[in-house]
């Protein structure tokens, strides 16, 4: 090889990854399987690779640039954001990001109602919080450690529940959904309350559902990731030093006769 010729080879290897680069690199472009792909998702599709759909990149650029500055707009306004990814191989991700960003979330499962029925999970995390406060504060050593152990298997089954949603205190401003079709029900709530969307779109999805959707695989953990990267700058950056607050939990007045009855209303 001429020396020119390393030279320039040298030259090409050190020049940085373009933004589209990065997104391929990371699989944003692939899609489903051809036959499973749905209607309203074809213009955003380039071609067809080994029985699987494309995701024009170039569109998923533009796209999340237009999520991004939604979101910005969002945190800027102090608006509430809730974040649903509920595919098992995100659940920590989902979870440290949102907590990194001053985010509620949802990462086990969707619970039914969350937005249609608020006020009633709002009561059932109000109820757990209290006991949450009471064995913090020392208030359940009168009990049997039968009695504190089922207490504790509540709390757990709590924090599976709701620990993402812990110090919710209203409907949020906005989902950002990770998997669309996974999380249908979560954006059919979102709809009914005319919550702000802002969603990935596999090729298998229907990205009208969403007020704003990023074309994307929704399926690989380096897809994902490299959005809520993304999300994750803009976010630090309007508010760089970004802290959950935990409302104080004021103790509930204990209500019959004797320690049986109080313990059958804490569980």
């Amino acid at each position: 090889m001429k020396e020119e010729d390393k030279k320039e080879l040298e030259t090409e290897k050190k020049k940085p990854e373009t933004e589209l680069e990065k997104m391929a690199r990371a699989g944003l472009h692939y899609g489903h399987k051809s036959s499973g792909v749905h209607p309203k998702m074809k213009p955003y599709l380039y071609g067809v690779r080994n029985n699987i759909h494309l995701i024009d990149l170039e569109i998923t650029k533009e796209k999340l640039k237009e999520a991004l500055k939604v979101i910005e707009k969002l945190v800027t306004e102090n608006k509430t954001i809730l974040v649903v990814g509920t595919k098992i191989q995100i659940k920590g991700m989902v979870k440290d990001f949102a907590e990194e960003c001053g985010f509620f979330y949802a990462n086990l499962r969707w619970l039914g109602g969350t937005i249609t029925n608020f006020d009633i999970i709002k009561k059932r995390i109000k109820h757990f919080r209290d006991l949450e406060g009471k064995m913090d504060r020392g208030e359940l050593e009168k009990y049997t450690k039968r009695e504190k152990d089922k207490m504790k298997v509540s709390l757990g089954k709590f924090e599976k529940r709701f620990g993402g949603i812990k110090y919710m205190e209203k409907i949020p401003d906005a989902l950002l959904v990770l998997g669309m079709k996974k999380d249908a029900i979560a954006i059919k709530e979102a709809r009914t309350k005319k919550v702000t969307i802002i969603g990935i779109a596999d090729s298998d999805t229907d990205p009208t559902l969403a007020n704003y959707f990023i074309p994307a695989n929704d399926d690989a953990v380096s897809s994902i990731k490299y959005i809520l990267d993304e999300i994750k700058e803009v976010v630090l950056k309007v508010k760089p030093k970004v802290q959950t607050v935990e409302p104080e939990v004021t103790p509930t007045e204990e209500v019959g006769d004797s320690k049986e009855s109080e313990v059958k209303k804490e569980l």
